[in-house]
């Protein structure tokens, strides 16, 4: 039996899966790390905690399994943040991460002195806060001795895949989020890298997601893998989830709530939103994508629950949302805890509760929050179908997801069938079904989804409700702009 590795790595921790060719979760092994906050609306990480929970990881995952059937890794990681080693292949600084927020003036200057129409014609898409190009800039102003030293930048999980093959690479699809690459031509753009001060030859090799490298002798032997497993280049933590869903080809859409909100539209030809609030991607089955971001999702929920209220049951305090209480809140929030990318880009945005009464309860200011997170999304498929994209439906996954309750609310806001598929690991489960089409397992990624991809659950939005909430969207998306000129005063 041929077994391979799936690992996503996370904000918050890495998990790693074992896969038989069948698709079968042989064995999960999760390991959490540290997110540091030196400054309000500061991120970072220390890269050697990613790899130091891998090597850690993978020795209980493969324990039980003749570890010379292991025919292939692959990660999925979080995206954009920056990671910069020097001459001796050493960690620079801690990576600054995709949530960081510091980044505002780069993301600025870029944006009204380089100008969008220059962004977008370059690299497909505008500056975010949490693009990596920001954050090169930001080092190159800030903190030049750092900047001086820099001899390769890369992704989070090209970090993974640098220490395990010993090569400097992405793929396209995780690139695309750097502002760095003309995601059109899928090439590394020689204007954003003047713009920035860096050099082609600090940038990694551009791979498809499906191309795999040998395992290096040091990492078989140090994780106990076979030395001719192979290490395919993986992707974005948000393509690895679309293909784990089967979110390949023109039109399909998921959404996912994890600890960031996303709604991935695949496409088999390359296009732009004019005002560029969606992001156009390359996706990991070779083509496109126009994808929204949200950078609070379920972190709202485990911000409320577990900061405000004191707990982790979140099955019980769900349970006082009963059914003839959606669509009839009067609570409102806005789900902008760390400043908000898709569809607004203002990074100033922070969280906010409106409509409280004597009356109101914990279950009303929750069940605000859930909804505040639909509606946001709702924000976002708006603008899809401007572009005159029909969205019927949408597999949904993510640890929100695993929510019945957050599940109903988010079908019946966004009005739409929701596809709940049998596997809920996404990411994990999408890079592995890359390692197998590395290895020849399968000769593409649509036979592979075809013959993995299965759903245990269709929901449809309950017409009555439906239409609730749709008059509530139209009170929550008068807020922000309401708003907006506020925030600046307040950060």
């Amino acid at each position: 039996m041929n077994y391979y590795i799936g690992a996503d790595l996370g904000t918050s921790a890495l998990k790693l899966l074992l896969l038989d060719r069948e698709g079968t979760i042989v064995n999960t092994v999760t390991k959490a790390y540290d997110v540091h906050y030196p400054n309000p609306g500061w991120s970072e990480q220390n890269p050697e905690d990613w790899w130091n929970a891998l090597v850690s990881g993978i020795k209980e995952l493969i324990a039980d399994v003749d570890a010379k059937n292991i025919r292939g890794l692959s990660t999925a990681g979080q995206m954009h943040g920056l990671v910069v080693l020097d001459k001796d292949d050493a960690v620079i600084r801690p990576t600054i991460l995709w949530n960081d927020g510091r980044t505002w003036q780069e993301t600025e200057y870029l944006n009204t002195v380089i100008g969008k129409e220059t962004l977008s014609d370059r690299t497909a898409n505008i500056a975010f806060a949490g693009f990596t190009a920001p954050k090169i800039l930001w080092m190159k102003n800030n903190e030049k001795e750092n900047f001086d030293k820099i001899e390769k930048i890369m992704l989070p999980k090209d970090f993974i895949t640098y220490r395990l093959t010993g090569q400097h690479v992405t793929d396209y699809s995780d690139a695309s989020g750097m502002l760095l690459l003309d995601v059109k031509n899928k090439c590394w753009s020689k204007e954003m890298i003047e713009v920035c001060g860096i050099t082609e030859t600090m940038l990694p090799k551009l791979l498809e997601s499906y191309d795999s490298m040998p395992i290096s002798k040091e990492a078989a032997a140090l994780l106990g893998l076979p030395e001719d497993c192979l290490i395919a280049a993986g992707t974005g933590d948000n393509a690895g989830a679309a293909i784990g869903t089967g979110t390949i080809g023109e039109g399909k859409c998921n959404i996912s709530l994890g600890t960031s909100g996303t709604i991935f539209i695949a496409s088999e030809n390359f296009s732009v939103d004019s005002n560029n609030a969606l992001h156009s991607f390359c996706h990991s089955d070779g083509g496109y994508h126009l994808m929204a971001c949200m950078l609070s999702a379920a972190s709202c929920n485990k911000w409320f629950c577990g900061e405000i209220l004191k707990t982790d049951d979140y099955k019980t305090e769900e349970a006082a949302i009963t059914p003839d209480k959606l669509g009839n809140n009067h609570v409102f929030f806005l789900p902008y805890l760390m400043g908000e990318r898709s569809p607004i880009n203002d990074t100033d945005a922070r969280g906010l509760f409106i409509g409280m009464r004597p009356d109101t309860t914990r279950a009303d200011m929750l069940q605000a929050v859930l909804e505040g997170v639909a509606f946001a999304a709702r924000d976002n498929l708006e603008i899809a179908k401007a572009l005159g994209i029909d969205i019927q439906k949408s597999t949904v996954c993510g640890g929100g997801a695993k929510s019945p309750l957050w599940r109903e609310i988010l079908c019946n806001i966004l009005g739409i069938d929701l596809e709940v598929p049998a596997c809920e690991e996404g990411p994990g489960f999408g890079v592995g079904m890359l390692a197998m089409v590395a290895c020849g397992e399968y000769a593409s990624l649509n036979e592979c989804a075809e013959k993995l991809v299965k759903k245990k659950e269709v929901i449809h939005p309950d017409p009555e409700t439906k239409e609730r909430y749709n008059q509530q969207y139209e009170k929550f998306k008068k807020i922000y702009p309401s708003l907006k000129e506020l925030y600046k005063n307040l950060i």
